[in-house]
């Protein structure tokens, strides 16, 4: 029927503070953000709400990177990759000085050399 949800819900996991602070640190080293991390856990059925923030987990353990940022950079690499096959497309060139003065400001923001 229209409006129906085909997906079921995954059944709820429970697991220590240990194990998903290990399980956060895992998917961390593999390269995802926090808000990536969240969805696999919970696709997993552990939600994050009972142990604790992931961002304030991967602060503490120095595996921390401002999604923002790390969005900001992928975004900048793809115009910079079509401004150097495109030299004559002006307005990509301006899209490259916008974001990278987006990046440049998001940097200052989290006091990022």
């Amino acid at each position: 029927m229209p409006g129906e949800k085909t997906e079921k819900k995954s059944e709820r996991v429970k697991i220590s503070g240990k194990e998903f602070e290990s399980k956060v640190t895992e998917l961390a080293e593999k390269g995802m953000t926090s808000e990536k991390i969240g969805e696999a856990l919970r696709q997993q059925g552990i939600h994050p709400r009972e142990h604790g923030k992931i961002s304030r987990i991967l602060k503490e353990k120095g595996l921390y990177h401002s999604p923002e940022i790390k969005n900001i950079k992928e975004k900048l690499d793809r115009v910079g990759a079509h401004k150097g096959k495109n030299i004559q497309d002006k307005r990509a060139r301006r899209e490259h000085e916008r974001i990278f003065s987006l990046l440049r400001k998001q940097k200052e923001y989290h006091k990022i050399a």
